[in-house]
Parts: structure tokens; sequence; C-alpha cells
């Protein structure tokens, strides 16, 4: 009997627990049906802001020995921009597809959130409250309790659909920033973003970025995305959505065991584009040691 490596984050199915992360999903047809999508349970959308943005300026991408430095600074062509241009792909997709909205000034990210209300297969909102790599807000939202729980009222307040909330890593008391979140009503937590870090270019002797700082993520940081999930599945009812290092099919029964009902993956796409696809061929063998017939039974098994 085959396995069922089926989950399902609150009311949204999906067919396997492998989401490609925001960001690295190109914007291209064949990436939205077809082969590329096999192994994959749904897709995050790139960012998408009220207005469009240029991004930071300098170096981008900085690989590293264990993973990749990224400063992109939530490019995106915005709201509108997204549905004209590339919101067909999505619509057509034949699985999930959730919207990665950037938490911005209250006002601007309610009417984003506003204006994809009426978009066809949407599954769920993604909002950002965690990136490391912006002035003025980002991340700002999600280090304390108050920031977090007002960006998610407020999100909680214009979208009827199912809300994902992305946390940062970087949060004081990620337990107690979680239960906030939950209490406002959001429906799920992705657990996280990417850690802060830096590196030196050697050839000029300055910071490689013009930020100095940028989002740590790939294998180095699995040990501390799985820490912070296990945490955060102690504090809150909610499905939780283990991210940050996810990269083989150890990695997502790990975060599974550790109470993740999915996982998200952004670096490993980066070096293999079937990514998804060769983490869920290794799932069946972890369902099977552990004397279980689905991949459900295993979230949150050794708790």
């Amino acid at each position: 009997m085959t396995a069922d490596i089926s989950v399902k984050i609150g009311t949204v199915a999906l067919r396997s627990p492998v989401i490609a992360a925001s960001g690295v999903w190109p914007y291209e047809e064949d990436f939205w049906g077809g082969e590329k999508l096999d192994g994959l349970g749904a897709v995050c959308t790139k960012a998408i802001s009220l207005e469009p943005r240029s991004g930071n300026s300098g170096v981008r991408i900085w690989e590293t020995p264990a993973g990749v430095l990224n400063s992109i600074g939530l490019q995106n062509v915005g709201v509108d921009g997204y549905l004209n241009k590339y919101h067909k792909l999505a619509a057509g997709c034949l699985i999930p597809v959730i919207a990665n909205v950037v938490m911005e000034r209250i006002e601007e990210t309610s009417e984003t959130l506003r204006r994809l209300s009426g978009a066809e297969n949407i599954a769920a909102a993604e909002l950002n409250i965690s990136c490391p790599n912006v002035d003025g807000d980002g991340m700002a939202w999600g280090m304390e309790i108050c920031g977090a729980a007002k960006a998610v009222a407020a999100a909680r307040k214009v979208w009827g659909g199912p809300l994902w909330v992305k946390m940062t890593p970087q949060a004081a008391d990620a337990p107690e920033v979680a239960r906030a979140i939950e209490a406002e009503g959001a429906d799920a937590l992705v657990v996280a973003n990417t850690w802060l870090g830096m590196s030196m270019d050697m050839a000029t002797g300055k910071p490689a970025f013009n930020r100095v700082v940028a989002g740590l993520s790939g294998p180095a940081v699995f040990p501390l995305s799985l820490r912070l999930v296990w945490q955060v599945c102690g504090a809150v009812r909610i499905p939780v959505i283990g991210c940050g290092g996810v990269s083989t099919p150890s990695d997502c029964i790990g975060m599974m065991l550790a109470g993740a009902s999915a996982v998200e993956a952004g670096s490993a796409f980066f070096r293999d584009v079937n990514a998804a696809r060769a983490i869920c061929e290794g799932l069946p063998e972890y369902i099977s040691r552990y004397g279980k017939e689905s991949l459900s039974e295993i979230i949150g098994l050794a708790r």
C-alpha cells in the first residue's frame, strides 16, 4: 500500500507537506504546471506589497559554506502588477497558491489584502511580519508581542480566508509572540524566516552587503529553526509550518516530529529545482519506520 503523504493546514488540503517558500518560485509558465510541481503541496508567491518596490541596491545574494545570505529587499511589482501580470499563473495552478503579503503600514497592508480578496485560487494569505531586509516595517512587526498582535488583527479584519503568519526568528520570545498571533485569529504560523547574518567581501575589505546584515537561509539554520518549531508548537494549538534549512526527507520528518504540520523549503530549490520531489520520495521510509500508515500520524510524535 502506498503511504499517504497528504496533510492539512486548517482547511487547506495539501497533497504533500512541502511548500515552496516565498521568493524562490519563478513567475514562468512551466513552473506553475507539469513536472516542475512534482512533490509540491503548495506554492507561495513572491512578496506582494501595495506599491511596486525596487528592492535593495548592491549585492543581493552571497553564498556561504552551508547556506545563502540574501538582501533582496522585497522587490516586487506591487499588488496591481501581480494581479495584472502574474496572477493568471496562480489561477491556473493545480495545487494551492499562497499569497505572501508584505506587512507595511496597516493602511497599506489592508488595501493589499482587499485587492487580493477577489482573486481566484488564492488558498491563503501569508502575512510576512518577518523580513530582515527592509527599513521601517518588515520584521519590526514580528519582534514583539504588541506589534505582531496589531498586525494580525488588522489583517484579519479585511481578509476572510485562511491567514498564515510568517514569524521572525529574531523575536525575543517566540512562543509568546506566537500566542498573541493565535489570539488575533491567525489560522497557521510559519516558523520562521531567515536569520540575521553578514559576510565580508575579502576583495574590498568591507561588508558584502550595502545594508551590512542580510538574511541567512540553508542547511546551517536548520537546527535553529527546528528548536523554534518545537517551542512554538508547544505554545499554540493552530497548525505550524516549519521553515528554515529544510532540504532533505529527514529535515521534513524532523520538523513534523516536533509538531509541524508541513514545511516550507526555499534555498533547497536553488540547488535542485526538483527538491520537493526528492524530499517526498524519502518520506514513506520514515512513515514505515515509525509504524504508521500516513504522514499526518507523524505530526508531534516526538512530543
